[in-house]
C-alpha cells in the first residue's frame, strides 16, 4: 500500500477523543499523527496526564468544560469546532482514544470516498487487541465483525466526508450512547450513503474484564436503543424499534409472566424458564454451533436484562425530565 502524500494528508484530519485513557491514548495519538497531518484531540475531563501528552505528541487539544455533562457526541463536535477555525479538511478520520490506527486504512478510505460522491461514510474492521484476556473482549472483536458493503450505520471509528457532516449537523451532543448510528439516519435521510469495507482499520481496546462492565456496557445499550427509537422510531426509519422490542420481551415481559402465572395460577408454570436456554440454544445453531457461538448465543441472552435496565432507565429519565447521565464501563 502506498504512503500518503502530503497533498494527500492534508485532505484528511482527524478527531480523537478521549478520558484518562494512558497508554492507549500514546498508542492512538502516534498511529494517527504518522498518516494525518492535522489531528485534533478533545479531552473530557482526564486526570492522567492526557492533556500534556497530547500537546507533547503534536496534536491540537480542546479541553471540554466540565461544568456540562461529558458525552462522545459533544466531544466530536468540539474537534469539528477546532477544525471549522483552522481549515476545512474534505474528510475527517473519528478515533477514539483506546484505538490504534492500522496501516493503509487512511489510505484506502480516501480512496474509496473519493470515488463514491454519495458516501458520506466509509469504515472498515475494527479489531479487539486482547481478546484472549476475556469473554467479554472476545464478545466486542465478534461484535465488530459486520458484514461489508452497503450499510445502514457505523461505529465511533471511521473516515466521514466533511460536506455530509456539515449538512446535517454534525452529531447530535445530548445523547450519551448511539451518537452514531443516529447521525448515519440523518445521513441516509439526505440520500448519503455509508459504507464499510473489508479492510482492517483499527485496533480497539476494550479492557473489560469484570461481569459488572458488560452489564454497563450491555445497559448502555439499550438506553441508547430506547432513545434512538424515541427520535426515529416512526416509519419507514423505525430506527431502534426492533432492538427495544427483543429486549422488553425476552427482559421484562417474559418473566413477569412467568412470576405471575407461577404465583397466581401454578407453580408448575416455572417450567417456562426452559425457554431462555432454548433461546440460547437457537441462536448457537443459527450462528454456526461452534464454541463461540455458543458463548456469544448466551451473552445475547443474558444482556437482554441489562438492556431492558436502560431502556427502562431512559423512560424515566424522560418522564422526570432529568438530564441522563453517562454509562461508563471502565
Amino acid at each position: 500500500m502506498r504512503k500518503l502524500t502530503e497533498t494527500q494528508k492534508s485532505k484528511i484530519a482527524a478527531v480523537v477523543i478521549g478520558r484518562n485513557e494512558g497508554q492507549r491514548l500514546l498508542l492512538c495519538l502516534t498511529s494517527v499523527k504518522k498518516r494525518i497531518a492535522s489531528v485534533v484531540y478533545v479531552d473530557s475531563g482526564s486526570t492522567d496526564g492526557s492533556v500534556a501528552l497530547a500537546r507533547k505528541l503534536g496534536a491540537y487539544v480542546v479541553i471540554l468544560d466540565t461544568s456540562l455533562p461529558f458525552t462522545a457526541a459533544r466531544a466530536r463536535n468540539a474537534g469539528l469546532a477546532a477544525l471549522r477555525s483552522n481549515g476545512l479538511p474534505d474528510f475527517v478520520q473519528f478515533i477514539d482514544g483506546d484505538c490504534e490506527l492500522q496501516d493503509g486504512w487512511t489510505n484506502t478510505a480516501r480512496q474509496f470516498l473519493e470515488s463514491h460522491p454519495r458516501a458520506a461514510v466509509v469504515c472498515g474492521r475494527r479489531r479487539e487487541r486482547f481478546p484472549e484476556r476475556s469473554v467479554y473482549n472476545r464478545l466486542c472483536n465478534r461484535e465488530w465483525d459486520t458484514p461489508v458493503g452497503l450499510t445502514r450505520s457505523c461505529g465511533g471509528d471511521t473516515l466521514m466526508r466533511w460536506t455530509a457532516l456539515e449538512q446535517v449537523g454534525g452529531f447530535n451532543p445530548t445523547l450519551i450512547a448511539g451518537e452514531e448510528p443516529e447521525l448515519c439516519v440523518r445521513l441516509r435521510s439526505k440520500k448519503w450513503e455509508i459504507w464499510r469495507l473489508d479492510a482492517d482499520m483499527t485496533l480497539h481496546d476494550a479492557n473489560i474484564s469484570r461481569f459488572s462492565q458488560w452489564w454497563m456496557r450491555m445497559r448502555r445499550s439499550g438506553h441508547a436503543a430506547a432513545e434512538g427509537m424515541a427520535m426515529h422510531g416512526a416509519p419507514p426509519e423505525r430506527h431502534g424499534v426492533a432492538a427495544v422490542g427483543r429486549a422488553i420481551l425476552w427482559g421484562l415481559l417474559l418473566p413477569i409472566i412467568i412470576a405471575v402465572g407461577t404465583i397466581a395460577i401454578n407453580p408448575w408454570i416455572m417450567v417456562l424458564l426452559a425457554i431462555y436456554p432454548l433461546q440460547v440454544l437457537r441462536l448457537a445453531i443459527r450462528k454456526g454451533g461452534k464454541w463461540g457461538d455458543w458463548e456469544e448465543a448466551c451473552f445475547l441472552t443474558i444482556g437482554k436484562f441489562p438492556e431492558t435496565q436502560g431502556i427502562l432507565m431512559y423512560l424515566v429519565t424522560r418522564a422526570t425530565q432529568k438530564k441522563a447521565m453517562l454509562i461508563e464501563y471502565k
